[in-house]
């Protein structure tokens, strides 16, 4: 399957979804999952990033991250192998843990990022294994809501500091806002087959999309024509050429650009 080119967040800020090798379980019970716990605390004071959430599911593994001394695609790899080694050594097994290459998603402004969080947060609830997110143990949800179940892992400040500068607040607001119907679309492509290119089927669900993207970002087909833009643009186009059938006129009509703009965003 080809590759798209990784986009790059402004802010630093990615949601990252990486999964078993083969869709297989990387946690296989609570050992494993507070091991991985522990190794994104580790791991945090080499690469210095900052963790805003996580959620561990069965072969999946859902992360918000801020990068800073390293690059993304750094500390990724310093958690993967990390946790490879001792699953491998453990189950006495050898190979990929991990499917080869993680998924990113670029986080540039403040309801995004508080979206991001609750989506993550919510995926227990949404693959039904529980009724609330705080009944589910392997996320940083009760990290936020609960002060003895606070983790080194979790840089929640930041975050609770968008709801409230009063503490307590501030948990209580971000206690309300996750139980929210989430309407954000995220590329949870965790969940869908690797040979599952296209999911957008004709020139109607492109352009549907693309309104949709840019409505979420307040923006309009014009604003994409702005330098300042481009970074939102350039994600756009790349969905839209990986994840569609759409041609590139198609897409260039879909967003009033030129064919030339189009092409240049490699897979």
């Amino acid at each position: 399957m080809p590759r798209y080119r990784r986009l790059v967040s402004k802010a630093g800020i990615y949601h990252v979804m990486m999964r078993g090798n083969e869709k297989k379980n990387i946690f296989h019970d609570h050992e494993d999952r507070h091991k991985f716990i522990c190794i994104l605390s580790d791991k945090k004071k080499i690469s210095e990033y900052e963790l805003y959430a996580y959620c561990l599911m069965n072969n999946h593994v859902h992360l918000l991250i801020k990068e800073s001394k390293e690059p993304l695609a750094q500390c990724m790899k310093r958690i993967n192998t990390s946790y490879a080694y001792y699953f491998n050594r453990k189950y006495q097994r050898v190979g990929h843990v991990f499917q080869d290459r993680f998924k990113s998603e670029p986080i540039e402004d403040e309801n995004y990022l508080l979206a991001a969080i609750q989506y993550i947060h919510n995926n227990p609830v949404q693959a039904q294994l529980v009724n609330n997110c705080r009944d589910y143990p392997w996320s940083s949800y009760n990290s936020y809501i609960n002060e003895a179940s606070k983790s080194d892992a979790v840089d929640r400040e930041f975050i609770l500091s968008l709801f409230s500068q009063n503490p307590r607040q501030a948990i209580i607001l971000f206690e309300q806002f996750s139980a929210k119907d989430n309407t954000n679309c995220f590329l949870d492509i965790m969940e869908k087959s690797e040979n599952e290119k296209i999911i957008l089927y004709g020139y109607l669900e492109g352009k549907k999309y693309a309104e949709e993207f840019l409505g979420k970002k307040k923006l309009s087909i014009e604003d994409l024509k702005c330098k300042v833009n481009k970074h939102v643009r350039d994600e756009l186009i790349g969905f839209l050429k990986f994840h569609s059938n759409l041609s590139i006129r198609e897409i260039a009509n879909i967003l009033s650009l030129n064919r030339g703009v189009i092409d240049r965003i490699k897979l």
